[in-house]
């Protein structure tokens, strides 16, 4: 398969010793923030529509040598479940064997397509309504008070001291492709409200994965328990903890033995009650589904 002009020009760039400021063109990263709080908004975002192996915001992506214009999108997220995100790219349109790689029009007619055809399509795209591309047939665009900035890509390696973005800064607005749309047409955010939800959502995503993480080296570890006899005398904190953990009283006694000693670890290391529970939790899951399995 011959690989497109358009993607063979990005792996050319990416691998110079160097780079200006005018040659990232399209290739600007959105900030995290700005998608975390847009994720939070109307996700879970799930297809990052124009990325590649360094950018991507989600966990699948198309890539340029994928050309997203020739993908079926909504078939892509009734596999994956959740919504699509895109940064689109603005340069004109570049084609091989006759087909769309880049150009917004082409990307806005696709766009259109896919929502025919079933699933949430998010845009986070420039404020600019005059273009002939704006997206007037989207079906709920959010502008952003505050203009926005984008983050250079990570391979780009400034040629000299000039080479600091200073007006990548503008207009932005949220596009809302989804036909089962039952909400008002327009609506504003200014951009630090989106910026504090997204640094909520991105907490809580890093809580749920140090939880997981606990969890299974918890699951993994053999606590020292206590002999048979002492086994049975636990302080009252460590009682009081397990009555609330659902399913722990139906453990075998050497594993109700287990999720003690470890409530009681957790306990002294000052975890607080909410948290130990929802490790205690996690464990009596684990240990349940191997008990069953």
């Amino acid at each position: 398969m011959t690989l497109n002009k358009y993607y063979q020009a990005l792996v050319a760039l990416r691998s110079q010793p160097a780079h200006e400021l005018k040659e990232v063109g399209d290739q600007w990263r959105t900030p995290d923030l700005l998608f975390w709080g847009i994720n939070a908004l109307f996700g879970p975002l799930v297809l990052d529509l124009f990325a590649d192996d360094d950018n991507a915001k989600c966990p699948a992506w198309y890539t340029a040598e994928d050309n997203a214009l020739t993908q079926n999108w909504s078939e892509r997220l009734n596999e994956l479940g959740g919504a699509a995100f895109a940064n689109p790219p603005y340069s004109r349109s570049q084609y091989h064997d006759k087909q769309a790689i880049t150009g917004m029009t082409h990307i806005m007619n696709h766009t259109m397509d896919m929502r025919e055809r079933g699933g949430r399509y998010i845009y986070l795209v420039k404020s600019a309504t005059s273009e002939t591309w704006w997206p007037e047939d989207a079906d709920h665009i959010v502008f952003i008070r505050g203009r926005i900035g984008f983050d250079l890509p990570v391979w780009f390696v400034p040629a000299d001291e000039k080479q600091k973005p200073t007006s990548a800064f503008f207009a932005g607005a949220i596009a809302v492709f989804d036909k089962s749309w039952r909400g008002e047409r327009f609506s504003y955010i200014n951009r630090t409200e989106l910026e504090e939800k997204g640094r909520a959502f991105m907490a809580l995503a890093q809580f749920a994965v140090v939880k997981e993480q606990t969890i299974a080296t918890l699951a993994a570890q053999e606590p020292v328990i206590p002999s048979e006899t002492e086994s049975r005398i636990w302080p009252l904190e460590v009682g009081l903890v397990f009555n609330q953990v659902e399913g722990a009283d139906v453990l075998s006694e050497a594993q109700q033995n287990k999720l003690k000693a470890n409530i009681n670890q957790l306990w002294l290391e000052r975890t607080a009650t909410s948290e130990i529970i929802t490790i205690a939790q996690g464990l009596v899951d684990s240990m349940r589904g191997v008990t069953h399995a």
